[in-house]
């Protein structure tokens, strides 16, 4: 069976699954829908049905973990995101603020459906609102059991400190800048030279080099031609899209933490694992854990930057004001660029690689329309928030500006409409910052004219309709035309 059929069938069975579970609530219903006093509204059987097929079905089959491309193809051509938000607002539009009761057999569900209930949820987290839900615990420790996001307190405290520490959460520029953007450069360089030799940039090229520039700044040179250890991740990964279905192969992940932890030992100078080795660490923290969610973060970061250059290919007016603040910010000063980041925070926005934000509750929680139980599942729906055209003017199209505020308006932004690309809160990705850097500098790298390589362009006729951007953006499909140096200025659109 070829790569595709199996992720068609994987797809079929997780739609399968979704069918079943859907059978069960309809022969177990009490019937309608209906709010007792003191409970929160739940949602009758055909709309927890509609839920399960318009919304939870895509996003699962599409892989929470790692994508299945076959499936992401699929979902774009469907517009099945536009579909799942569609469904999401028909919910809130009948139900009200909620939060929506799921009537499931086999545990308590929430979804989320108003922006102040999805701040509520972040903000209080991690307690009442675990971020270690059943759902992440299952899928996350088939690669990291002790990562920060699946621990609970006290070990949570000292990993998330970690992780925070090495990362510089708090710092818009990462101190190891000097380090960083010459590998981003270097990589970037090399990552062209192949485009120029295929006539074109597409994925394969792209996320080769991203993953090796990903592996230097994590672990050093040393690690630059190590294509072992990120298939380990993928093979790791796939299997956690499965969470508690497929069993684990401890016997691989116990070779990957170790290879890891190799690295960390080196601790080679000019890589987050030589500031690893300068942060206090006790026995809770388990270094080797938190890594694997920084390579799953990268590789994220790595579908945004290839959808934020076909952004810019598409609106040539916003790829224009990038090259012109590329030319302002030479050399070092490219550390912070303003409008880069925005692209690529926009990348995000309209197309989340984190569609399900998950919690747990730990305890029993009031709501304006009732109590919801200790150990519910809450499911924050992002696309719904970041691209739903009943409360947002910019829904479908792309809006840096969102982005370019300072923090007292996006405070306030983000309290009247939550744009959750990272997360938020507590709980917030603590490598927000470096993923921001990085990805800027590199998308940077792509577009800049001083080596006559800027002229990238989208080799799919209208396949992003300024006026309506897609619901899904296939990253796998996208096809860059590298322009010889004497069409440099050519006028940047789909072909």
């Amino acid at each position: 069976m070829n790569k595709r059929n199996r992720n068609l069938l994987l797809a079929g069975a997780l739609g399968l699954a979704g069918g079943l579970v859907a059978t069960r609530l309809m022969t177990r219903s009490r019937g309608a829908p209906g709010t007792r006093e003191g409970e929160l509204p739940t949602a009758g059987v055909l709309d927890t049905l509609a839920l399960a097929v318009d919304v939870l079905a895509p996003t699962f089959a599409k892989g929470v973990i790692i994508r299945r491309p076959a499936v992401v193809a699929l979902a774009e051509r469907l517009e099945l995101d536009r579909r799942a938000i569609g469904r999401m607002q028909k919910l809130r539009n009948k139900y009200g603020s909620g939060p929506l009761m799921l009537p499931l057999p086999i545990r308590k569900q929430a979804v989320i459906l108003t922006p102040e209930h999805a701040r509520r949820v972040l903000d209080e987290s991690p307690e009442p609102f675990s971020a270690a839900s059943s759902e992440k615990r299952a899928a996350l420790s088939h690669f990291e059991p002790h990562g920060s996001l699946i621990s609970q307190c006290p070990e949570r405290t000292a990993r998330r400190r970690f992780n925070e520490d090495v990362l510089e959460h708090e710092r818009a520029v990462h101190h190891m800048v000097d380090k960083f953007l010459p590998v981003v450069d270097d990589e970037a360089g090399r990552l062209l030279a192949k485009a120029r030799t295929q006539g074109e940039l597409d994925w394969d090229t792209f996320n080769t080099g991203w993953t090796r520039m990903v592996r230097r700044v994590v672990f050093g040179d040393a690690a630059a031609g190590d294509q072992t250890i990120s298939d380990m991740i993928i093979e790791l990964r796939k299997a956690a899209n499965w969470a508690f279905m497929h069993p684990k192969k401890t016997g691989l992940r116990s070779r990957f933490l170790a290879r890891i932890q190799g690295y960390l030992d080196r601790a080679e100078p000019g890589s987050l694992a030589a500031v690893a080795a300068s942060v206090p660490q006790s026995a809770d923290t388990m270094a080797n854990h938190q890594v694997p969610q920084w390579l799953f973060a990268f590789d994220a970061a790595g579908m945004a930057t290839f959808r934020a250059l076909a952004l810019l290919a598409a609106h040539p007016e916003q790829a224009a004001r990038a090259r012109a603040e590329l030319h302002s910010h030479p050399g070092i000063e490219r550390q912070y660029l303003p409008f880069l980041r925005s692209t690529v925070l926009e990348s995000l926005r309209l197309w989340p690689t984190t569609p399900a934000i998950l919690r747990q509750s730990t305890r029993a929680t009031q709501w304006e329309g009732g109590t919801m139980p200790e150990g519910t599942g809450i499911l924050l729906f992002t696309p719904f928030f970041h691209r739903d055209d009943q409360r947002m003017d910019c829904a479908d199209r792309f809006a840096p500006e969102l982005w370019l505020k300072d923090d007292k308006v996006r405070d306030v932004q983000d309290r009247d409409w939550p744009l959750v690309p990272f997360s938020s809160g507590p709980v917030m990705c603590p490598a927000r910052n470096l993923v921001l850097m990085l990805t800027s500098v590199m998308l940077g790298a792509l577009i800049g004219e001083d080596d006559g390589i800027h002229g990238l362009t989208p080799s799919q006729q209208g396949r992003l309709d300024p006026a309506r951007l897609p619901g899904t953006l296939d990253n796998y499909s996208l096809r860059f035309v590298v322009l010889a140096d004497g069409d440099v200025g050519t006028t940047k659109s789909f072909d």
